[in-house]
Order: structure tokens, then C-alpha cells, then sequence
């Protein structure tokens, strides 16, 4: 008999399951991996969306509590006859008692994975190494790598690499930036160039006292890194630019008045940095909700890094299909 869910749903509040997948790994547990493969109608999460259960380990959510406790019996049935299970909730489920409060039809694709499945290292060697993966799986076979092919009844899965956040900057808005940042699923750093050699009291937030240039060489920035200027200081504002703009970094956002860009910019333009570069630039920093306390300046700031993160985004990569219905694979 599987323990039940915790009374409040923290397991949920994370989007990524990598981190439970490396816990059951660690533990050398077999998880049950559900994937939400198809939603019509709407509903709270998108196709794609995933949880993982394992002994004493659960994280994700789906409906936000209309079908968790059902998909949970499930995933441990999983894993104890190891064969794969597609439910599906709403119309057409053999379940009309659990409805989602939304009148949305959502099917889920549960598979039981082995601590030592070569499928499962790739993944989480790609996290690690901040490489795309896509998983391949029909519930028996599985793949994972950069492009692997797919087979008729098989589920299609997308993994990026973790979004990391650095702030550069030492005032109570940049330490909300920092802070909320890392709330939200980030690998966030703070940066102070030489600052104080105690960190900031911010849980989850790694922190350098480095130049710019040294600590964005030294923290790795890709097209999964967004980097806030936020620094209050002409001469500290270029030299963050300067190091930031011609990084892979897929947002640099800068901090201030928008009547000051001008003067801002124009050191950049004079060292030769190309109009279209200094367009992707995001100044003033984060959307336009009217607020400026150190807080709604950070809500504005992940608000924009989240929006444009998902607009960038091609169709195909966060969702994951059923691409046939699959041989033998058990429905409940």
C-alpha cells in the first residue's frame, strides 16, 4: 500500500522533475515517470507536463488535486507489474466519478523506469552537462539523446537545460531579482565584484565578487542564460554590458531610466558593438507593471525572462505526443 500524498502539495510547486529523478537514482529506487500526453478542452498544465513517484519520493502535479491521489494508485501498480498505463480523465475515462473542475479531458502515460536504465543516465548526464535531450519511451523501450529516432508508440519528450539567472548588482532590487529567481526553478548567481566576502543571506543563490567578464567565463552563459544588470552605476552598467552583450546569453536586461540609455549606450556603439546586438537589449529592465519597489521590479523582471523564455519556444519541443496508439500498452 503506497503512503499518501502530503496534505499540502509542495511536490507540485516545481515544474522540472530531474531533481526526483536524480533522488530515486541516488537511491537506487525504480520510479514510475507520468506524462501528460494530451489535453483537450484546457485544463491547469500543458502536454508535457510530468511527475515521478517513487518510494517516499513524489513531485509534479497535473490538475492541482482533481486526479493526483488516482494517478499515484496507478503509478505504484506500475511499478509493481512494471507495465506501462495510459488514463485518461474526463470524457470517455472509465472513471466518471473523477472530474476535472475545469471540464477538460486529459490522458497520462505512466511507465515504470529501472535505477540503472541507460535512458535515465543520458538525461540526467545532459542536465548536467546543459545539453538538450529528448526522451523517447513506449513503456518496455526507451532512448534518450540529442535526436533519437522515434517508433510507432512511443511518447516524445523534450528536456532543456536548467533557465540560469545571473544578477549583477548589490541593492535590495537586485537581491530580489537574485531571490525570486532562484523561487522560481533558476541556477541564479549574484554578483557583486568585489563585495563582501560573506554571501548574501538569499537561499539558492550562489554568489561572486569577480569582475563581469571573469564571473560570466567562470559561471558558463548559454541561450538558457538571462543576465539582469542591475547596478545603479554608469561606469559598472558598461562594464557589466560590455561583458554580458557579446555573450550566447538569450536575455540581457539592463536596470534604469530609459532618458539615460543614451548615454549608456554610447560607449558600447563607440567600442563597435553592432546596432542589432544593442537591440536585443531589454532596457529599462522587465515588463511595464507600474511598480517599483524591489519586489515588483523582480516580478517584472522574471515575468519578461519567463514570457520571452516560452515565446522562443517551437511547438514541438515542450509537448509530449503519443505518436500511435501503443501495442500492448495497458489501458486504464
Amino acid at each position: 500500500m503506497r503512503d499518501p500524498l502530503p496534505d499540502w502539495p509542495v511536490f507540485g510547486m516545481a515544474q522540472d522533475v530531474r531533481p526526483a529523478l536524480r533522488q530515486a537514482r541516488q537511491a537506487k529506487r525504480p520510479l514510475a515517470l507520468a506524462t501528460l500526453v494530451a489535453v483537450e478542452g484546457g485544463g491547469p498544465r500543458p502536454p508535457g507536463t510530468q511527475m515521478v513517484f517513487a518510494k517516499g519520493i513524489v513531485a509534479g502535479y497535473f490538475s492541482g488535486g482533481c486526479v493526483e491521489s488516482d494517478v499515484a494508485d496507478h503509478a505504484f501498480a506500475c511499478l509493481a507489474d512494471g507495465e506501462p498505463r495510459r488514463l485518461v480523465y474526463g470524457a470517455g475515462s472509465p472513471w466518471p466519478d473523477i472530474q476535472l473542475l475545469c471540464g477538460a479531458r486529459i490522458e497520462i502515460f505512466v511507465e515504470k523506469v529501472e535505477p540503472d536504465d541507460p535512458a535515465l543516465a543520458e538525461l540526467l548526464a545532459a542536465e548536467a552537462e546543459r545539453r538538450p535531450a529528448v526522451w523517447v519511451s513506449d513503456g518496455r523501450r526507451r532512448a534518450c539523446g540529442a535526436s533519437p529516432a522515434a517508433w510507432d508508440g512511443a511518447i516524445v519528450q523534450a528536456f532543456e537545460p536548467v533557465p540560469r539567472l545571473i544578477v549583477i548588482g548589490a541593492d535590495p532590487t537586485a537581491m530580489a531579482i537574485a531571490q525570486l529567481g532562484a523561487q522560481t526553478g533558476m541556477e541564479t548567481t549574484l554578483v557583486r565584484p568585489k563585495g563582501p566576502e560573506a554571501p548574501p543571506p538569499l537561499p539558492g543563490v550562489a554568489y561572486r565578487r569577480d569582475d563581469p567578464a571573469a564571473a560570466l567565463a567562470a559561471i558558463g552563459v548559454d541561450a538558457w542564460t538571462a543576465v539582469a544588470i542591475a547596478t545603479h552605476n554608469l561606469e559598472a552598467d558598461q562594464e557589466a554590458l560590455a561583458a554580458a552583450l557579446p555573450s550566447a546569453a538569450g536575455y540581457v536586461g539592463l536596470l534604469g531610466a530609459r532618458k539615460r540609455l543614451p548615454e549608456r549606450l554610447a560607449p558600447l556603439r563607440a567600442a563597435g558593438f553592432s546596432e542589432a546586438r544593442l537591440q536585443q537589449l531589454h532596457a529599462p529592465i522587465g515588463l511595464d507593471i507600474g511598480g517599483k519597489a524591489p519586489w515588483e521590479v523582480a516580478l517584472s523582471v522574471i515575468g519578461e525572462i519567463t514570457a520571452l523564455r516560452h515565446a522562443r519556444l517551437p511547438a514541438a519541443p515542450r509537448q509530449a505526443t503519443s505518436i500511435s496508439s501503443p501495442q500492448g500498452l495497458a489501458k486504464a
